[in-house]
Order: C-alpha cells, then structure tokens, then sequence
C-alpha cells in the first residue's frame, strides 16, 4: 500500500513560535504559511505545523487510491479518526488510529 513517508505533521499551540522553531530547527523558510497549515520541505520531505490538531506528530503515507486503502486498514483493526477529505489542489488525506491509539494518515496526491 504505501509508497513512502514524506510528510510528518507537528501539532502546535501557537503558530507563530513554532515558525520561528522550525525555521531554525529546518533552516529553511516555510514554502506554504497560513493560520492553518504551515509546510516546509527538506529535501524530498515536508514537515507541516498543524495549529488546529490536538494528536500527533502524524507521519502521512502516500497512496495510489486512498479510499481503498482506507477500507484495508479499517479491515485490519484501523479506527477511522478523519474520512478522506480534501485540503486543497486535490490532495486528499485521511487519518487512522491503530490497536494502540497511535495516528497514521494516508495522502493521495491529486495527479495520482
């Protein structure tokens, strides 16, 4: 099911001390900012700050059909914790918990 893990998402409390964090941390400038997501990309990875998440880090796992490969997680004990939903550009995205409480999200590219 998956292709790689190319995006780990951070929960934050307050955005801008986070940016200034990861800005340092990363060194590089975020290549998408908004009150709502900010992402920055090291190498072929994104790091994204999440003010309005309360769970996480989520590292997200790039899929070919990503409802599809939600139905097989839901069938091996997954809890559906977001439906796929869409964020925007056609990226489609979608989390789930395992067994122990743990959240993954699945992502699917829209030129995919």
């Amino acid at each position: 099911m998956a292709q790689n893990i190319k995006l780990i998402v951070y929960p934050v409390k307050d955005i801008e001390k986070a940016k200034a964090f990861y800005g340092k941390f990363l060194d590089v400038e975020p290549y998408v900012e908004g009150p709502y997501y900010v992402g920055y990309r090291v190498g072929d990875q994104e790091v994204g700050l999440d003010p309005n998440s309360k769970i996480g880090p989520i590292a997200y796992t790039d899929v070919k059909d990503i409802k599809s490969s939600l139905q097989t997680m839901v069938k091996v004990g997954a809890e559906v914790v977001q439906d796929v939903k869409e964020v925007g550009g056609g990226l489609l995205i979608a989390k789930v918990k395992d067994i122990d409480g743990n959240v993954v999200g699945l992502r699917q590219q829209s030129n995919e």
